[in-house]
């Protein structure tokens, strides 16, 4: 048949094809070794211009092993005049297999080719010095690059000797390892005290590359650093803010991109500088421009624009006017595959505005972009799977689509709850985060969660070494629990032992504690049997919440463990006496947890310590006098007396049931 015959045709094209490359690439592999220097040079010229921009062809020579001899005739090849070519080329060869390559990184340090690249710099031929900076920027946008400790006063002196020169492939050099190696508050502070900023901003009226270097570098200088934007808004009453500013309006992408990244890191740094709602607008406006840009500009316009508008309504509103949502659904829906960055950081834009505002969650529902989302939860990177959980999470933050059942399908549940599993901490953490919304939704029985293992896999990742995952998986339990049923409570008490919850309520970090009895706190509520659980093991878990609440608990979690209290005093009259057993220890001579609690600032704590005392104290119980003979013995129901006119009218109203109930006891008041 005609198809079969042209397939196979196809096929040995291709092979030949391929084979003919090898044996190219094995070719000028073999003369880079030449001793005859021509050949030699023909060859890494050879190996430069077939590399630049092909990855495919990177990773071939890397395999054959062509950045050790490349190595080699850097190595080989002295100062003199006659071996400046080989020199030249030998650099840009190794400085075009780090471009944008991490593979290509890697191998040019394990070659040992660093400190030779830097002898380069002093070389008198201009074109060898060229060379050798352009391969060092390229190996410094790498974080394998080494880093420099800005402390060390030699590293300093080098540092300045780079920004200094008239070269501006070194000046730049300067700045990217500035971009590459500042990492603490420190060594920005040191750097801006040896006048690092009114070295950079020179570099922005230089060339490209020079700006594009400098950018990247004020960035890093001033990011979370107010004292440096202070200084960097004052140089020469704020000429170079706005010279920034008109860089976002300049003719290259990179350079629009760059100047935008650099104003995020002033406006998250110090928003006061940014009060024209003009510069913010133009700034989203760049940004979401930017986000077509093909290469990687559109790739870092795209965590860019999340991180502007990260915590930020104003910004979140004038992005939602700008279209936002629907140009970054409309990137999602081409044909053409994104890269990892680019789609993480558009789940994230996402993720942003839909944090907020309802009508963001809703224009992002009717854009029917969940079928996307669903296939990004299974994407190969995990940075990109935990931005769609991210994403979800907020989404689904809208009461109207989650009651509407929108995420409770079993095409959402099963890639979530499969997710639980995932071997990224992050993804866990962020799938845990979605989950924990979406089981929210107490009107749909969320039998396909249970299903799927959701309940057993939660009560797992309780356990994880991961504090955020403890926390987080506990946080979707105590959700999952709200309101629930006997049945659904059950499952999750059947699967777990008293010790290792007791354990949870004692964990050595307070956000796992402060969930931990949030979720017995829903446990208990509105069921008897389901108390039963915290007197298992001798009354374990209570005594447990008893220690803790008597440690002096900071106020969130103290509010979380009185109520616990609470829901176990609304049982029965033994559950009402094993309250009151944690209210007063016999081995304490310590002042009542309970008063301090009354006495507390935040009204919440106070109100469910008054809720407790409701519960211990109504009238139809059998013991309820003898128990409010001894919280009036403690000072408690005189403190209550003392409340009647507490700022808060919950607090004010459940002090006046109390008052109520003690007067039914003899007690006026």
């Amino acid at each position: 048949m005609p198809t079969t015959t042209t397939s196979a045709a196809s096929s040995s094209s291709t092979s030949a094809s391929a084979s003919g490359n090898n044996n190219r690439q094995a070719d000028v592999f073999s003369r880079l070794a030449s001793s005859d220097p021509e050949v030699k040079l023909k060859a890494l010229r050879e190996v430069k211009n077939q590399i630049i921009g092909n990855r495919t062809k990177k990773l071939s020579f890397l395999k054959i092993g062509a950045v050790p001899a490349i190595a080699s005739a850097l190595a080989d090849a002295d100062d003199s005049e006659k071996c400046n070519n080989i020199l030249v080329q030998s650099a840009a060869a190794l400085g075009s297999f780090a471009c944008g390559f991490e593979a290509g990184v890697q191998a040019v340090l394990d070659a040992g080719v660093f400190p030779r690249l830097l002898r380069l710099l002093t070389n008198p031929d201009e074109k060898v010095v060229d060379a050798g900076a352009r391969s060092l920027r390229m190996i410094f946008q790498s974080n394998q690059a080494p880093k420099y400790d800005f402390l060390q006063e030699k590293n300093m002196e080098f540092l300045f000797s780079l920004l200094n020169s008239e070269n501006e492939n070194v000046s730049g050099l300067g700045a990217s390892i500035i971009a590459h190696a500042c990492g603490t508050s420190v060594e920005q502070r040191v750097l801006c005290e040896a006048g690092v900023l009114e070295k950079l901003v020179i570099l922005l009226d230089g060339s490209l590359s020079q700006r594009e270097a400098c950018l990247e570098s004020l960035a890093t200088v001033l990011k979370n650093n107010p004292e440096a934007v202070s200084d960097f808004v004052g140089l020469e009453s704020g000429r170079y803010l706005n010279s920034v500013t008109e860089l976002t309006k300049d003719r290259y992408p990179r350079t629009r991109l760059l100047s935008c990244l650099c104003l995020v890191v002033i406006y998250n740094t110090s928003p006061s500088y940014f009060v024209n709602m003009g510069t913010k607008s133009g700034l989203i406006t760049t940004l979401l421009e930017l986000l077509n840009d093909p290469g990687q500009s559109g790739d870092d316009a795209a965590l860019g624009l999340s991180c502007l508008i990260a915590g930020k309504e104003d910004l979140q509103k004038l992005a939602y006017e700008a279209n936002a949502i629907k140009n970054i659904v409309d990137i999602l829906k081409t044909d053409s595959e994104l890269q990892p960055k680019r789609l993480q950081g558009l789940f994230l834009s996402l993720a942003e505005l839909c944090s907020k505002l309802e009508d963001c969650r809703c224009s992002f529902v009717s854009l029917q972009v969940l079928d996307l989302l669903i296939n990004a939860l299974r994407h190969k990177d995990a940075d990109v799977r935990a931005a769609a959980c991210i994403c979800l999470r907020n989404a689904s933050r809208s009461v109207k689509n989650l009651s509407a059942g929108r995420f409770n399908s079993d095409h959402v549940m099963l890639p979530l709850v499969q997710l639980l599993h995932d071997p990224s901490s992050s993804v866990q953490v962020a799938v845990l985060g979605a989950l924990s919304n979406i089981v929210l939704d107490f009107s749909s029985p969320k039998s396909s969660f249970i299903e799927f293992g959701g309940i057993k896999q939660l009560i797992e990742l309780s356990k994880s070494m991961d504090p955020d995952a403890r926390c987080s998986a506990l946080r979707a339990l105590r959700n999952l629990m709200f309101l629930a049923d006997n049945k659904r409570k059950e499952l999750f008490i059947s699967d777990v032992n008293a010790q290792g919850f007791a354990c949870l309520i004692s964990d050595p970090e307070p956000p796992v504690q402060e969930q931990a009895l949030a979720l017995l706190r829903n446990l208990v509520d509105g069921c008897i049997s389901s108390i039963e659980f915290v007197f298992d093991e001798d009354g374990l878990i209570l005594d447990t919440v008893g220690r803790q609440l008597r440690k002096g608990p900071q106020a969130h979690m103290a509010i979380q463990g009185m109520y616990v209290l609470t829901n176990v005093a609304s049982g029965t009259e033994l559950h009402k006496e094993a309250v009151m057993q944690q209210l007063f220890p016999q081995a304490t001579g310590s002042e009542n947890f309970m008063l301090k609690f009354l006495q507390s600032d935040e009204s919440q704590l106070r109100s469910a310590t008054v809720w407790t005392i409701i519960n211990l104290i109504s009238p139809s119980s059998p013991g309820a006098y003898d128990r409010h003979v001894k919280l009036r013995s403690a000072g408690i129901i005189p403190q209550l007396k003392n409340m009647v006119n507490d700022a808060c009218l919950d607090v004010k109203i459940r002090i006046k049931t109390v008052l109520g109930q003690s007067m039914s006891f003899g007690d006026n008041y």
